[in-house]
């Protein structure tokens, strides 16, 4: 180790041209804890005596409080590295949800929900107590007026007293009274499987909706308004009718 710290001092001493009492200062005899393995290591700090050359960086201790501070956020340079919660705009939003299947005349879906009162006036006004209250399980669509098939279809009323209940103007006449549309389920349909069946098309509300060739019933998507009558009164166990709500409505008209 001597010969190491000589060697180290001659080089420092060319190198930096160090005064005779720097020198000596700096490589002054080692502590007892210092070892060839920190030299290997590059720990030459601990070469320096501390009592003439304190560290550089101390680390303060914590302060303790009963309630801690949040932490400062995180900074290079003065420039803040953590993530950024999202800017609050204060504009009223509403949930994105599931399409389901609205009485005639719905207004787009995101004016539905932000006009709809829950009033349940649409659901008294139906004469075939086809629409219901949405449950709770739907979240923000909860206690809005929808139509289940499998329960009861809406069966096209001429009038629609529906939308002549609709107080705050979410069903509205001017709008086709278009829902959705319904498709034929080949593989499960009696009538694809040399059985004659024809009930959907007989029990139709829309005329045109459901044609029947060779025994078999073909639904035209363009007349169809998704009413679900054909997927109520389908025998097939599995029902060979497949019900889609509208994806897209229109909007409130303008006045």
């Amino acid at each position: 180790m001597k010969a190491i710290y000589s060697a180290l001092k001659r080089l420092f001493s060319a190198t930096f041209r160090l005064p005779v009492s720097a020198s000596a200062l700096l490589f002054r005899p080692a502590r007892t804890n210092q070892s060839r393995r920190d030299l290997l290591q590059g720990r030459l700090w601990r070469l320096l005596p501390r009592d003439r050359f304190p560290p550089l960086v101390t680390r303060l201790p914590k302060p303790q409080t009963e309630e801690s501070p949040a932490e400062a956020p995180r900074s290079i340079g003065g420039i803040n590295i953590d993530p950024v919660p999202a800017t609050d705009l204060g504009k009223k939003s509403v949930a994105r949800s599931l399409p389901v299947h609205r009485p005639p005349g719905a207004i787009d879906e995101f004016q539905f929900l932000i006009g709809c009162t829950r009033c349940g006036d649409c659901i008294t006004a139906c004469p075939y107590d086809a629409i219901f209250k949405a449950p709770d399980r739907l979240g923000n669509i909860a206690s809005t007026p929808i139509i289940q098939a499998d329960t009861s279809a809406c069966m096209m009323c001429e009038d629609f007293p529906c939308i002549a209940s609709c107080k705050p103007g979410v069903l509205v006449e001017s709008i086709p009274p278009v829902m959705g549309t319904a498709r034929v389920t080949e593989h499960l349909c009696f009538a694809h499987h040399n059985t004659t069946c024809t009930v959907c098309g007989e029990h139709c509300p829309v005329e045109g909706a459901i044609t029947v060739a060779d025994g078999k019933p073909t639904i035209n998507e363009d007349t169809c308004t998704g009413c679900g009558v054909c997927r109520y009164v389908c025998p097939a166990p599995e029902n060979a009718i497949l019900l889609m709500p509208a994806f897209a409505r229109p909007g409130r008209p303008h006045v």
